[in-house]
């Protein structure tokens, strides 16, 4: 594996398993992260200026757009306000292309069915190559598939050591449903965890190494963040050491179902 590695989703199409998230990070560390190797970036509506600094990366062609895997997800107001179809233009706009490669609900507001369906509408339009969901729970998830006809490619969804959604992460490998793994070092709260020192001693690497190679042996996309170059670069050396099977249990048992924020059953933005 490397930052070029790349899965197939439900739908046929690839995704790469390492990827950049761009929340609260300025437009200069978007290029940075692309110059490191990175070719999965991550932003949202809801991230402002992001979606911007985004389109300003694309637009410079430091990278092939078709080399490049872009997310970007629909904001709650726009899901309550039935604007999914002028939401999502809104985006392509800023992100200066012409397509993108992967769309999420970003969370499950009232009215996530109806934007799903004009989600497969953009999707069959050929304005988007991916549909998925983010921060859905098992019932979301239910409700969901039980009213449409396309599976998400993706559930974006809070996985780390410290909150590990069991049942969604059940539901999402019964079908075929791919998890990225958002929060992953628990919004900053697992970069020093104790009960982790001394793997990352033995494996000389930093505890966010450590749970970060978690994942992707657990089959979970990663898309850290940061704003600093050696940490942008440290987030992408995860593939010259490998946990063994009773390490991963060690981290897998260290869940104590505490979010590191908000809860997709009670949220109110």
């Amino acid at each position: 594996m490397n930052l070029e590695t790349r899965i197939k989703m439900n739908d046929g199409n690839l995704i790469p398993m390492v990827g950049y998230g761009t929340i609260r990070v300025p437009d200069e560390a978007i290029v940075t992260a692309l110059e490191v190797g990175y070719r999965y970036l991550d932003t949202a509506s809801m991230y402002k200026y992001n979606e911007i600094g985004v389109g300003k990366a694309i637009d410079s062609k430091i990278v092939p757009r078709n080399e490049l895997f872009v997310c970007t997800k629909l904001w709650t107001n726009d899901i309550r306000e039935g604007r999914t179809r002028e939401a999502f233009f809104e985006s392509l706009k800023k992100l200066k292309t012409e397509y993108i490669d992967l769309y999420l609900i970003h969370f499950p507001a009232e009215g996530y069915v109806q934007a799903w369906k004009e989600m497969e509408k953009l999707q069959k339009e050929g304005y988007i190559k991916s549909i998925g969901v983010s921060n859905f729970r098992k019932s979301h998830m239910q409700n969901l598939l039980a009213q449409t006809t396309v599976v998400p490619a993706i559930n974006e969804m809070e996985v780390n050591p410290g909150f590990q959604d069991i049942e969604a992460l059940n539901f999402c490998k019964e079908h075929g449903i791919t998890v990225i793994a958002s929060a992953p070092l628990g919004e900053g709260r697992y970069v020093q965890m104790d009960e982790l020192k001394s793997l990352a001693k033995k494996y000389d690497k930093s505890i966010p190494q450590v749970i970060l190679r978690w994942l992707l042996q657990k089959g979970i996309l990663v898309v850290p963040k940061s704003t600093k170059e050696e940490r942008i670069i440290d987030n992408a050396n995860l593939f010259d050491f490998t946990l063994t099977a009773e390490e991963l249990i060690f981290i897998d048992s260290l869940n104590k179902n505490e979010r590191s924020y908000a809860d997709p059953d009670n949220f109110d933005f």
